[in-house]
């Protein structure tokens, strides 16, 4: 039942509106605001209607203390207020009808306002549950799929260990998370965590910024400098996009690996490796090896231990937490009150590939929060490459189901139609969505046990 507050001067509202609005809804009226926030504080209520026609001095505060309270307020006004209406609306009301109000155009609005209200805190909660499940020192790596999980798993092995890690994937899944949380675990945590991509280095730097210098050991070392060997101490040293690396340059990482010792250019004097080192790519070593590109004895030497960062696009499950992570972090950082992605917002968001990765994700919701005008992303404020005019404005019109119900139920459309375009094979229909095939078996096999009906 959906507990609903008049909040109105007028006596005769819950008369009308109690016995016809059904057993669905308990109506209550109160006229006073503190009253109200009462009700609201013991649970008596999902929903405020506020009639513009009762004397409230601030009603914008009054709609703000419900916000704050979690509890959607819709607005009931004639003609006459009917601008003041709408401007609550822009200030963060969910949604307005005309007085006298038309009985099924009451139900669906208020009905819409206790549904968007529970879609809410259901992603609190599980929000929540994710942080509070989420491996210490993984704090910044969000999700809780089954490839993430593995992922956790080999970071909480390797991590106490001083064996060397290659971390691969693509670009900005987020290798240099993984690296971190593999010294924020380990023995090392309190000692520096340096990162360092070895792409953004000039090859005429690599070995003075990698080893360090001598005063006078090339034109222009005015002084000594500690390179990023020892900059790392007994910490860890993260070497990003090693197959960038010249010939050259791998010959010299070859030997300090091997004897865990170096020396600053311009100086023969040997210091000692104390640091870690993490390695990371996006390029496929072996395949360079091949090519002869990058050393056989090197690649084996970084790759005692691989751990892959997944694409976006093979753990499509974690998109709503990441992107209502991103959304919580953004809103903040621009002091803005967007709390709300739309279902169809949601459904371009799980179904785009992702060519970008997380990275891409995170740079879609901060754009979508400076587009956005009131508390909710929807879909005109994403990006083009996103829009689908298939899904536009799907799900929007929150149906009564659970919001996780409603992601499976797009999934299992795209799967079934993804079969259909590809004349029934399942390989090819995976391929087109850039997901597993035990996936897409997965999605139909659900969609399969759905319509077998139950044999009594």
């Amino acid at each position: 039942m959906i507990r609903l507050l008049l909040y109105s001067q007028d006596k005769k509202l819950p008369l009308l509106l109690g016995p016809t609005l059904g057993s669905e809804f308990e109506v209550t009226l109160e006229s006073n605001p503190e009253k109200i926030k009462e009700l609201v504080r013991n649970q008596r209520c999902h929903v405020v209607v506020l009639d513009l026609d009762s004397d409230s001095a601030d009603q914008q505060r009054f709609v703000d203390d419900m916000h704050s309270a979690g509890v959607p307020v819709v607005v009931m006004a004639d003609d006459d207020h009917r601008e003041a209406a709408m401007d609550l609306v822009q200030r963060g009301v969910y949604d307005y009808f005309r007085k006298p109000p038309c009985l099924a155009e009451l139900k669906i609005v208020v009905r819409r306002a206790y549904e968007h209200s529970r879609m809410r805190q259901d992603l609190d909660n599980m929000s929540q549950q994710l942080r509070v499940t989420t491996v210490p020192g993984c704090d910044q790596l969000i999700g809780s799929s089954a490839r993430l999980q593995h992922v956790y798993d080999l970071i909480q092995r390797v991590s106490r260990l001083n064996a060397f890690v290659l971390i691969t994937g693509e670009s900005g899944t987020g290798k240099e998370l993984i690296a971190r949380a593999i010294h924020n675990l380990s023995e090392r945590k309190s000692s520096p965590f340096v990162a360092v991509s070895c792409g953004a280095i000039p090859e005429t730097l690599i070995e003075a910024e990698l080893f360090g210098y001598e005063k006078g050991a090339f034109t222009g070392a005015v002084g000594s400098r500690k390179g990023y060997l020892e900059q790392a101490g007994q910490g860890t040293l993260f070497l990003d996009e090693i197959g960038e690396l010249s010939p050259h340059t791998q010959v010299k990482l070859l030997r300090v690996l091997q004897e865990r010792q170096f020396s600053r250019l311009g100086t023969s004097a040997v210091v000692p490796l104390q640091a870690r080192i993490l390695f990371a790519t996006h390029r496929n070593l072996a395949k360079m090896v091949e090519e002869g590109t990058f050393r056989l004895d090197l690649y084996y030497r970084v790759n005692v231990m691989g751990i892959k960062a997944p694409s976006l696009r093979d753990h499509t499950e974690d998109i709503p937490t990441l992107a209502r992570h991103f959304l919580e972090k953004y809103s903040g950082i621009y002091r803005k009150s967007v709390t709300r992605i739309t279902p169809g917002a949601m459904a371009l968001l799980v179904d785009y590939d992702w060519p970008g990765n997380v990275r891409e994700l995170e740079n879609v919701i901060q754009k979508a929060i400076i587009l956005s005008d009131d508390d909710t992303i929807g879909p005109k404020q994403l990006p083009e490459d996103l829009q689908q005019p298939d899904l536009l404005g799907v799900g929007d019109a929150l149906p009564a189901s659970s919001f996780e119900d409603q992601l499976r139920d797009y999934k299992v459309k795209l799967a079934q139609k993804a079969v259909a375009e590809c004349n029934g094979n399942k390989t090819l229909a995976a391929r087109s969505l850039h997901i597993s095939r035990t996936y897409l078996h997965r999605l139909i096999k659900d969609l399969v046990e759905e319509e077998t009906p139950e044999v009594a």
